[in-house]
């Protein structure tokens, strides 16, 4: 059972669905403008409309596939579990708590490393610099916390 956790992840304001449902709104106007416009004779019109149609769903699907991006990390009895899922692929570490330490940002846009027997997880992709900083001090206190209980 863990003993804490942190769950890290974007700030979504529309889930893919609604997205989908925004493009196809976005598509059905913008289709009848530029049919309009080629029945009069302005083939060129629908030419552009197609293309910004396709540019725009080039970026809803990036969108789409990283709005459930997230960071999992469950302190527990027996590990450190730091699930990280980008673009529907998930990826699980399990390090000792007794040995892992953490490796707080120096810059700005750093991550948070957690280091173990050698391995290293970068954590934080969806904080701000002042929120990371923060998660490495608790962090930090809680394996601290951990080895002198255990």
């Amino acid at each position: 059972m863990a003993r804490r956790e942190w769950i890290l992840k974007q700030n979504c304001s529309i889930t893919p669905r609604q997205l989908a449902k925004a493009y196809a709104a976005l598509c059905a106007g913008s289709l009848m403008v530029a049919a309009y416009f080629t029945f009069h004779g302005a083939w060129l019109v629908m030419v552009f409309a197609v293309l910004e149609l396709s540019c725009v769903a080039a970026a809803f699907l990036y969108f789409g596939r990283h709005a459930t991006d997230r960071e999992h990390i469950a302190l527990s009895d027996a590990c450190l579990l730091v699930e990280l899922v980008r673009a529907e692929q998930t990826r699980q570490f399990r390090l000792d708590p007794r040995r892992t330490h953490v490796a707080a940002p120096v810059m700005g846009r750093d991550l948070i490393g957690l280091v173990a027997n050698g391995d290293r997880v970068e954590v934080g992709r969806f904080l701000t610099e002042w929120r990371r900083r923060e998660l490495a001090r608790e962090l930090s206190r809680e394996l601290v916390g951990y080895r002198s209980v255990r």
